[in-house]
């Protein structure tokens, strides 16, 4: 099973897949680390697209050993979410959701080519809208049931 945790530069994916994976034994994948052994910082549409592609040709990788995966990147376009293919998508919808200590926060994350081509996800299977510290503790039986019904 894949499941891609999805959203805006600091919505919190990284923060959520790392705990998540361990909960469920899971290899976790994080774009930023593959970026970096690739060396591969391209965030056009196409390179988010190749991006999409590598994430999907690890993951599936793990899959076939028999493991589950955590994989979070950006993923900002249906192209891009599609070309992952993931089995569930959580999407982190979290960004600039508190009030800073200024007062309110600034819409979008701190990259703004990121926030204008991202495309709200249509077909995602959770979507938080709010941060918790348990969030992945919250989400584990929800994806263990999700796992058990679509065995």
């Amino acid at each position: 099973m894949k499941i891609l945790i999805c959203g805006l530069p600091g919505s919190g994916k990284t923060t959520l897949a790392e705990p998540l994976a361990e909960l469920l034994g899971a290899v976790w994948i994080n774009a930023d680390q593959v970026r970096t052994k690739y060396d591969d910082w391209d965030f056009t549409p196409e390179g988010r697209i190749r991006q999409a592609q590598r994430m999907r040709y690890l993951s599936d990788g793990a899959v076939m050993a028999g493991k589950v995966t955590v994989t979070d990147f950006v993923a900002p376009t249906e192209k891009a979410r599609k070309a992952f293919d993931a089995d569930y998508v959580i999407w982190m919808d979290t960004v600039n959701k508190s009030k800073s200590v200024n007062g309110p926060a600034a819409e979008g994350s701190t990259f703004e080519q990121t926030d204008k081509m991202f495309e709200k996800p249509t077909d995602c299977n959770y979507h938080v809208a709010d941060w918790f510290e348990d969030t992945h503790a919250q989400l584990l039986p929800i994806i263990k049931n999700y796992m058990e019904r679509n065995k």
